[in-house]
């Protein structure tokens, strides 16, 4: 038996030709299409219109072609903009004026897999209470078909690249970077990011070695930007003697970092050195998940501002961005957002934001993060329902009935040496444990004791 999509607040996700289908995509399309006409501001001059960019994988253009259909059959027009970053997508929909967006793309998955993501008209996520709306009109086929006369049409634009590197430009002083010379290594997976982070770190004056950057969608290594999966960005930044290796992921919303040494730093460290140049020269708000290392409440505090802290999920950080008018935000996946660019993670902000306090301060890659850091984190998960899951939680708060406790998504767990975060996926039926403390014994012990509640749920 096929497994079941998985339909989250950002869309869905499945097997290509297994359980996501062209089908699927067209009634996808429908119901995305449907949802908006029946809550977009009625203007009778034209027709609600949507973008679709997708990332590098093969099977994007079936799916496009599918959702376009879709989308058309209930009378939305559609845009299309090629093969195109997740940031670039929201930045287009707002400048073109658009109901909504969506991007093809299974992130950091592998090839196999491929998703259907929705944005809104103002560049993020559906709400929770939204996304059930489409859903439902989704499984329940409820549809608002139209006649032929009220088609939606298809069109083509191809300024995406030059309107969201004018963005990133805007926010950063180009020159002061270029003097710098920088030689920078990026290693785009062969997905989206490629071409697009060519083009910025050349008009940064930055001397580019650039690997993985054909977008073809068959990734030269395992997708996900972690330590594991980017040992040739590491062997190339050695022997390029580069300042710094940047590495997105398929879809380029967020990259990891490789330090002159040619070590990998860790994903927490994108948003920290992002948030670092911010609060240098400003003062207010930030904002992170519940998973997010407490480097950025360091340093935000250094800069007199202080974070909030939400649920796990870009579309949660870039909300509270938004209504607390945060001056960066982001996940310690990698991803930081800005909303000056746009409302959602974005590797070309990262690596623009990172190259500049790289030149403001004249600190190597290494030296900022060891006057950064000084935690242990440590990150595990394992196969569990939903059920399983919420049972391991349950039995998690009796154990640490003393600790300060969140349950805004799955339980925080806060003490006086560190924190532990565990919670339920909203993507695959796993359960992820991320524990913050400045010893790798404290934090060991941690997750052993996480460890031995799952063995008796499990058992």
């Amino acid at each position: 038996m096929a497994p079941e999509l998985i339909i989250t607040i950002s869309g869905l996700r499945g097997l290509v030709g297994v359980n996501l289908t062209a089908s699927v995509a067209t009634e996808y399309g429908c119901a995305f299409g449907t949802y908006l006409k029946r809550n977009c501001p009625n203007d009778a001059s034209r027709r609600p219109a949507v973008c679709i960019g997708t990332d590098s994988r093969p099977s994007g253009v079936m799916l496009k072609a599918a959702i376009a259909q879709g989308l058309n059959s209930v009378g939305i027009d559609v845009v299309d903009l090629g093969i195109v970053t997740t940031p670039s997508v929201g930045i287009m929909l707002r400048h073109l004026g658009c109901a909504g967006g969506i991007v093809v793309t299974a992130s950091h998955n592998p090839i196999e897999y491929n998703g259907i993501k929705l944005l809104l008209a103002n560049g993020i996520a559906p709400p929770a209470a939204t996304a059930g709306q489409i859903k439902a009109l989704f499984l329940d086929k409820q549809f608002d078909l139209v006649g032929l006369a009220d088609r939606g049409q298809a069109a083509c634009n191809d300024l995406t690249d030059d309107i969201h590197l004018d963005r990133v430009l805007s926010i950063i002083e180009p020159e002061v970077i270029a003097r710098r010379k920088f030689k920078v290594v990026l290693d785009s997976v062969n997905g989206a990011g490629g071409p697009i982070g060519a083009k910025l770190l050349k008009k940064l004056g930055c001397e580019l070695t650039a690997i993985n950057s054909e977008p073809t969608g068959d990734f030269a290594h395992t997708p996900e930007p972690i330590k594991e999966n980017l040992g040739g960005l590491c062997s190339e930044v050695r022997q390029s003697k580069a300042d710094v290796g940047f590495a997105q992921d398929p879809d380029a919303d967020r990259i990891a970092i490789v330090d002159e040494n040619g070590e990998f730093i860790g994903e927490e460290f994108t948003l920290a050195l992002a948030a670092k140049h911010i609060f240098a020269s400003q003062s207010g708000m930030a904002a992170a998940n519940l998973s997010t290392s407490r480097m950025i409440d360091d340093i935000a505090e250094n800069g007199g501002g202080r974070v909030i802290r939400t649920a796990v999920g870009e579309a949660n950080v870039a909300n509270a961005m938004v209504q607390n008018n945060c001056i960066i935000g982001g996940e310690g996946n990698g991803g930081v957002i800005d909303l000056r660019v746009g409302p959602i993670r974005d590797s070309l902000v990262a690596m623009g934001l990172v190259l500049e306090l790289m030149a403001d301060t004249g600190k190597t890659v290494s030296e900022l993060v060891a006057e950064t850091g000084g935690y242990d984190m440590q990150k595990t998960k394992f196969a569990a329902t939903k059920d399983q899951s919420q049972q391991i939680i349950d039995r998690a708060a009796k154990l640490f009935k003393d600790a300060k406790v969140d349950t805004t998504d799955g339980c925080r767990f806060d003490f006086d040496d560190g924190w532990l975060h565990i919670r339920s996926s909203n993507t695959e039926p796993i359960m992820r444990i991320i524990v913050e403390t400045r010893d790798v014994r404290i934090s060991q012990g941690y997750i052993d004791k996480v460890a031995e509640i799952r063995k008796e749920i499990l058992a």
